[in-house]
């Protein structure tokens, strides 16, 4: 009931007022070349393709070396066979492993500067295949290094189930939003919160570094090459996540 899925399901229901069935194919220490497996797990079953898929993946990417150019290529084909299949997709890009405590400098400031370059890679792939990217790094930087305790696990790396739940809350309103689940008033960009249309790259060098910040595909292409949508959603605090398992299986 604590994993990042079970959190997402259970708010999905609260917002939906329906059941959410819940599968994951999730394993410990995957990396993006992992999503080729864990696609096919998902589409195995042709008539029971799911509505939305969240993939959260980069920090393995990183600590392995993946190059980027590699890790993106397997992140777009994953967007691309799910989106083919029918199914919405959000990515949770790389998070700022430049909070991990038992880092010391100057790899700290190495592994920030990676795992920003990465996030911003994967928005810009993932957004072309037509999902949508929601920054985890800006978003889980500063908390987790105010509350390492807090949002950090026993082994001061992986995060604490209050650190999950941070990162569930930031994605969710996403989900909801691909699903035509969010209030309508707030699709519209919104100009107090810079919100508006970007160069893909321009959007995904912004989300790299803002907490929680959202980029969608929007004009297929523009004089400065495809365009997209950055939104700044308000997300629910983490004392707002249900505790209880979601709805469904």
């Amino acid at each position: 009931g604590q994993t990042p899925g079970a959190l997402l399901a259970s708010g999905l229901a609260a917002v939906a007022e329906r059941p959410v069935r819940l599968g994951s194919v999730a394993q410990p220490g995957a990396c993006s070349d992992d999503l080729d497996q864990q696609v096919a797990l998902v589409l195995a079953e042709p008539d029971r393709v799911p509505d939305i898929c969240v993939i959260m993946v980069g920090a393995n990417d990183v600590t392995h070396r993946m190059p980027a150019t590699r890790s993106v290529r397997h992140l777009s084909s994953a967007v691309r066979r799910l989106r083919t299949a029918g199914a919405e997709v959000v990515v949770g890009t790389c998070p700022d492993l430049g909070t991990i405590e038992r880092v010391r400098q100057p790899l700290r400031w190495l592994a920030r500067r990676a795992s920003r370059q990465l996030a911003a890679a994967q928005t810009i792939g993932a957004v072309e295949q037509g999902g949508r990217t929601v920054s985890l790094g800006d978003l889980l930087g500063p908390e987790f290094a105010q509350n390492p305790r807090e949002l950090f696990g026993p082994d001061n790396y992986h995060p604490s189930a209050e650190g999950y739940a941070t990162a569930a809350m930031a994605v969710l309103p996403s989900v909801c939003a691909a699903l035509g689940l969010w209030p309508a008033d707030e699709e519209h960009p919104d100009a107090l919160r810079r919100e508006g249309f970007l160069p893909v790259a321009r959007a995904a060098a912004e989300a790299a570094s803002e907490a929680g910040t959202e980029v969608a595909a929007a004009m297929p292409t523009g004089p400065r090459g495809p365009w997209a949508l950055l939104k700044r959603r308000r997300r629910r605090r983490v004392s707002e996540a249900e505790p209880s398992s979601p709805s469904g299986v």
